[in-house]
């Protein structure tokens, strides 16, 4: 599942694009460089039931923004993404 795959999937489940999740997330100082990962997928599964793999989806760009590395950009694998800068704003907008 590619990196995009992952946060429209959480759009899909929570009903809220990945740009609302950041929001809101910085709204409770999740953003913060001392907050842990740990505390930030504890929140995503008691408020938003998100699986672990999901919820570190959302810890990469609520900690370093929608820019991922290229690695996977345009090899056709698995993990395999269109572009190294993901759409925060929802599937709708695409």
């Amino acid at each position: 599942m590619s990196f995009q795959a992952y946060l429209d999937a959480i759009e899909q489940k929570t009903g809220k694009t990945p740009l609302e999740l950041i929001e809101i997330a910085k709204s409770k100082g999740f953003d913060a460089s001392s907050v842990k990962a740990s505390a930030i997928i504890e929140w995503l599964s008691k408020d938003y039931e998100l699986g672990r793999g999901h919820a570190m989806a959302l810890v990469h760009v609520i900690k370093n923004g929608p820019k991922i590395s290229s690695k996977h950009v345009g090899t056709g694998t698995t993990h395999n993404d269109t572009s190294d800068t993901l759409r925060l704003d929802g599937v709708v907008n695409r």
